[in-house]
Formats: structure tokens, sequence, C-alpha cells
């Protein structure tokens, strides 16, 4: 990836929120095209990073970049939001709505009229759905009864909606049942390489890790470093062999 664009950068960044120690984060960058699994997160410091990542919130020093652009420069609401249709965010805290059907929550990001959805869009969110794994029965049933994992392929086909560069998503295994977590792990791993998208995974599975990512980075929580663990990950996955 040495030939790529840096999409994401984190350099000595210091977050005090209410944890036993601050989040810090010694160095951390993320080329075009690049997929990295991070393994030592628990979920509170998750979403912390996840939120400086993406600009959410700012860190107390150290500086975060995205696409570039520091996210202590960013102008107002609307820049952020801008600068946030690049980023698909796949967590369990993006609401879904139990009410409506499938086929109504994939549709939202495209229009507000749910009662009526226009064909161009059906067509998009039947296209979509197929790629994150949902079969066609799946659409007209509502979100409240479906099972975890297929509530989380809809969270990621809402994350990949707007077709944005980089997907980050925070403990996704945690989200579905035990007996699903291998196939998430490969089916995101074959998505992010179909569509040629960045990734960050942060999960506090090491096994998952090496699974959905061919980086995976182990994080102190006392210095914030980062570290590559290559013949960890080769003995967890049969890689090198």
């Amino acid at each position: 990836m040495a030939d790529s664009p840096t999409l994401l950068t984190a350099r000595q960044v210091r977050k005090e929120y209410g944890g036993l120690r601050p989040l810090r984060i010694e160095q951390l960058s993320l080329s075009a095209g690049e997929s990295v699994a991070l393994v030592g997160f628990d979920q509170p410091s998750a979403q912390v990073l996840v939120d400086l990542l993406t600009g959410a919130v700012a860190p107390d020093s150290g500086d975060v970049a995205l696409f570039g652009q520091s996210t202590a420069t960013i102008a107002d609401a609307d820049a952020w939001l801008a600068m946030l249709d690049r980023v698909g965010i796949l967590s369990g805290r993006a609401v879904l709505l139990d009410m409506l059907s499938v086929e109504q929550n994939l549709a939202l990001p495209f229009t507000l009229d749910l009662h009526a959805i226009p064909q161009d869009v059906r067509e998009r969110v039947r296209a979509l759905a197929s790629d994150v794994g949902l079969e066609p029965g799946h659409l007209a049933q509502s979100v409240g009864a479906l099972s975890p994992g297929l509530a989380l392929r809809v969270r990621l086909g809402r994350a990949l909606a707007q077709a944005p560069t980089l997907l980050v998503a925070e403990h996704p295994n945690a989200l579905v049942e035990t007996a699903d977590v291998a196939a998430l792990a490969a089916d995101l791993r074959a998505l992010v390489g179909r569509r040629g998208l960045a990734s960050l995974i942060v999960t506090a599975d090491p096994v998952f890790a090496a699974a959905v990512a061919p980086r995976v980075l182990m994080f102190e929580p006392a210095t914030g470093a980062l570290t590559e663990k290559r013949s960890w990950t080769q003995r967890l996955t049969g890689w090198g062999r």
C-alpha cells in the first residue's frame, strides 16, 4: 500500500473518557484499499476510538486526520457530514427501526418515502441486500424479528449505502451469535475486497481479527502502541504454511 493515498492517520492521540486511563494512540495509519484489524480495545474504548477517528469528538492532544484533513479543522457540521459520507460505520450504536421492514431500513439512506418506495430505490436496495448476504425473502421481514446475524447484515447494508471508501467496524463479531462469527469474518473480508474498500475492524477477538483482515495490530493500552504480530497471526490462521 506504499503508493496508495493515506486515508486515516492518528498521531500521539490522548483522550480522557472516564476509563481507568486515558485512551492513547501512539501512531496509526490506513491507506486506500488497506484492511487492518485492531485487537485490545474493550467496548467503551472502542467507541471512543471510532468517534475520534471519524471526527465525532476531538482528541485532548495529538492529531487525527481523515482523508488528509485534520479533524480539528473541520469548519462546521455540514463539512463534517460531507466528510462522514465517505465513511461507513458498522456499529451496534447505529439505529435500526425495528417496526419497519428490512427493505424500508435499507431504503432510508435513499428516500424518506418508505410507504411507496420508488422503483429505482427498490432496485438499489435489492442490490445492496444481496451484496451483504441478505436474501430476497428477508426484505419484507420486520427488522425486530430478525436474528442477530441478519440484523448485523442490515447494519452493514446501511453502512455501505452511500458507497464509502472506508469501512470502520466496532466489535462487529459481538453483535452476532458465536456460530455466525466465522461466516461474518469471511463475508466481511470478501466484501471489502470486492468493493476495493479500506477497512478498520476493532475487535476483542484475535481469531476473528486474523480471519477478517490480512493485517492485525495489537493495542497496548498503557502506551498507546499498536504492534503488528505477523507470526502470531499466521499461527491463528495457518497462513504462511
